[in-house]
């Protein structure tokens, strides 16, 4: 049963962490309130570009502003569904009578039914003229507060109203313009297209969106192979630079109270290879997180759709999602991020000698990052760091 604590996880904006107030949706699938998206936009202009705020994927901002982005259609019929069976709903005054004369007791003027077709809460009385009307005794009935199957909920709902005219139903699919559209729609403007009853085509279109799932969900598991890969790259890295650090404490230690200072040389330069290094390891892993984030949102959002949505919401989100799809299985940037990062090794190589100079080295550190591209591995840098030992070194080992 779909009671309003269980349809919190799908009603509830981002940004704000409250429930979405006149929610949009953007190109990555990605839904807020319109509030919320604006203050996000506040510092733009209409054209301008500007980031998802948690996919950070960009979208055009229309040019009369957010106002023009698309209604999430799908989320807020869920949002009328969780306020119908809400407990607050019992209390809703009836919206046939409530503006009129007051009724004989404060109880009758209470709605008590929501009517699909009209949609409208009406209470007892209203109800039962509602039932008497004959252009309106076949009007379909819920009783408000009661919990009510999401899926029976979305059987009721009347079809989705056009944008353009809001008396017109949505009944037909233009597949040049790729939109979901009215009879008005087509009559003015999509008659010479080549168009379709919505209800023979949104089937295609679930079962589009569920190959698109697929492949999405498939394209997942290899980007969390990419950050796995990474992560272990990460681990042996660390590993690798903790190793030449002891090293270097070790032959370091030897001649501590004579170069300490050569030492500390030594270590801040590791350190400086270590966050670079670092640096662009976890960059690059934000990158795959949120590539891994964007396709999982896309997998549940669609799930939703497919599943729970009418015909006219999955027409409406067809193509969007189905391109948003080709561009989530896109890992060419990634790739080569990823090929071009390579592996690193680091190591510290110790001097077996002493010479007679006052540059004379204890050893050095080298990094070796090698990167694969088509075949061939490309050295990519190569550090070397010199400390300094003084002559009274080689003097004293002289006298032994």
């Amino acid at each position: 049963m779909a009671t309003a604590k269980q349809l919190d996880d799908i009603t509830e904006c981002s940004i704000c962490t409250e429930v979405y107030t006149d929610p949009r949706v953007l190109s990555c699938v990605h839904t807020y309130c319109l509030k919320c998206i604006e203050a996000w936009s506040k510092d733009k202009e209409p054209g301008d570009e500007v980031a998802c705020p948690l996919c950070r994927k960009e979208f055009t901002l229309p040019s009369n502003g957010v106002s023009d982005l698309p209604k999430n259609f799908l989320v807020a019929n869920i949002l009328q569904m969780k306020e119908l069976s809400s407990v607050e709903s019992k209390t809703s005054p009836c919206e046939a009578c409530s503006g009129g004369e007051e009724s004989e007791s404060e109880g009758q003027n209470v709605a008590s039914v929501y009517c699909i077709e009209c949609q409208m809460k009406l209470c007892q009385n209203c109800e039962r003229g509602h039932k008497a009307i004959k252009l309106t005794r076949s009007h379909k009935l819920i009783n408000i507060g009661e919990e009510i199957g999401l899926e029976t909920l979305y059987q009721l709902m009347p079809p989705s109203y056009c944008d353009q005219h809001e008396d017109k139903s949505i009944e037909i699919y233009c597949f040049d313009c790729k939109m979901a559209i009215c009879m008005m729609c087509y009559i003015e403007i999509h008659n010479a297209h080549k168009c379709s009853d919505i209800k023979k085509v949104h089937e295609d279109f679930r079962k589009q969106m569920a190959s698109d799932t697929v492949n999405v969900a498939a394209g997942a598991e290899k980007v969390r192979e990419m950050l796995e890969s990474l992560e272990k790259e990460k681990n042996e890295f660390i590993g690798q630079t903790t190793k030449a650090g002891e090293e270097i404490n070790e032959k370091a230690e030897q001649l501590k109270r004579m170069i300490d200072d050569h030492r500390e040389k030594l270590m801040n330069e590791l350190s400086s290879v270590k966050e670079k290094r670092m640096k662009e390891i976890e960059s690059l892993r934000e990158e795959i997180e949120r590539q891994l984030m964007s396709m999982e949102s896309y997998k549940k959002y669609v799930d939703e759709v497919r599943q729970k949505g009418r015909a006219c919401d999955i027409a409406r989100a067809a193509s969007g999602l189905h391109d948003r799809a080709d561009e989530l299985l896109t890992f060419d940037v990634i790739e080569r991020s990823l090929a071009g990062l390579g592996h690193a090794d680091v190591t510290f190589t110790s001097s077996d000698f002493v010479i007679d100079d006052v540059n004379t080295t204890i050893g050095y550190l080298r990094m070796d990052a090698v990167a694969v591209r088509e075949g061939k591995y490309i050295d990519q840098s190569e550090l070397v760091a010199h400390a300094i030992i003084i002559k009274l070194v080689l003097f004293w080992l002289r006298l032994q």
